[in-house]
């Protein structure tokens, strides 16, 4: 019985050092000549270790022309960036501003009402413009571009005790576009139309075919969406203004540049390669647009006409936008000196080669 004992524990002392003898081998690199499959972790790791760093959030607005931004972090080198989408660039600066992310890719107009609310944001590169559109109802019988056309039914509503309502979303691009345009045409936006707010851009349509407005300022690729529908038809781009067809900008805070200036420049190098991408060929933002709004390849292919890809910032045309701002009462103080000085070139200049006057300052 003692020596069947002695031979059980003997055999379980084997197969014990048989075992560690394994894991010991399995854990040495792989022979010359050979491959060893990799593992999720190792994969994670090789990651990691080439984008050391601290995590860093982008946001970005959800119309056709922020999505490109989703493409940042798959062309950043040496930066961890995790791209957040949001309804519309206000939802961004709020963010921003609360620090729940980053960088926040805006609209020139958010920018400068930014500015005009305290809040020290600096912006740091452009990215991609235009996207806007002036989508009337099919019923409404006017040519395109005719101005006095439309002048003509706004009065003839008028006549008839009936507000010509005009759809857009307060805080965005499109809306101090539409503004400007309609007083640019000698039409008054708080007398002649009634301008209603829809928050969501995506909901433009559906007030369009309830016939709850009569015309919108919208944008891509919610504008070709109608068109295509045949539920809206074009009428005019807003792009008469002092604002031109500027929409797009990235901004940060202060702290940022601050703490991870590196970080910044790796951000900003990602949103230049972006846009130089999608310039010379557009297949990956008709992707992305496929991918993040789930539309028929159609509206895209059509929504992306209307997009400028460009990642200068316009100084001048900045400051002119903030005088429209004032006189449309946008804005209660004039913060033309803030909006100079926060347009930091320094990052587009190291990336780019170019000095800041061929990246948009004049």
């Amino acid at each position: 019985m003692k020596s069947r004992k002695i031979v059980v524990w003997n055999v379980v002392f084997i197969l014990f050092f048989a075992i560690m003898l394994s894991a010991c081998s399995s854990s040495k690199p792989a022979a010359s000549g050979t491959t060893a499959a990799p593992s999720n972790q190792a994969t994670a790791a090789a990651t990691s270790a080439n984008k050391s760093g601290p995590n860093l959030k982008v946001g970005y607005a959800s119309s056709a022309n922020s999505l490109p931004m989703a493409l940042t972090p798959e062309n950043a080198k040496n930066v961890n960036l995790e791209a957040v989408k949001f309804t519309n660039g206000t939802d961004v600066l709020t963010a921003l501003v609360s620090k729940s992310i980053d960088f926040g890719q805006v609209t020139y107009l958010t920018y400068i009402t930014a500015l005009d609310k305290g809040f020290d944001v600096v912006a740091i590169s452009g990215e991609v413009n235009g996207g806007s559109e002036l989508i009337l109802a099919p019923g409404i019988d006017v040519k395109a571009d005719d101005w006095e056309g439309l002048k003509a039914v706004i009065a003839d509503y008028k006549k008839q005790n009936k507000p010509f309502v005009v759809g857009n979303s307060r805080g965005t691009a499109q809306d101090i576009e539409l503004r400007g345009e309609l007083v640019q045409h000698g039409i008054d936006p708080l007398k002649d139309v009634q301008i209603t707010n829809i928050p969501n851009q995506a909901d433009h349509e559906a007030a369009l075919k309830k016939g709850e407005v009569q015309m919108l300022s919208t944008v891509e690729p919610f504008a070709s969406q109608m068109r295509l529908n045949n539920s809206g038809k074009h009428f005019s781009y807003p792009y008469d203004t002092a604002a031109g067809n500027l929409v797009n900008l990235v901004i940060t805070r202060k702290d940022v540049i601050n703490d991870h200036p590196k970080e910044v420049e790796e951000t900003v190098a990602s949103i230049v390669k972006v846009v130089d991408s999608i310039t010379t060929d557009k297949s990956a933002w008709l992707q992305v647009i496929k991918k993040l709004t789930s539309l028929d390849d159609k509206v895209g292919a059509e929504a992306v006409k209307n997009g400028y890809p460009d990642y200068k910032m316009y100084h001048k045309q900045t400051l002119a936008i903030v005088g429209m701002m004032k006189d449309l009462k946008y804005i209660t103080n004039d913060v033309t000196d803030k909006a100079d000085k926060n347009m930091d070139y320094t990052f587009l200049s190291k990336v780019t080669g170019k000095p800041k006057e061929q990246l948009g300052y004049n």
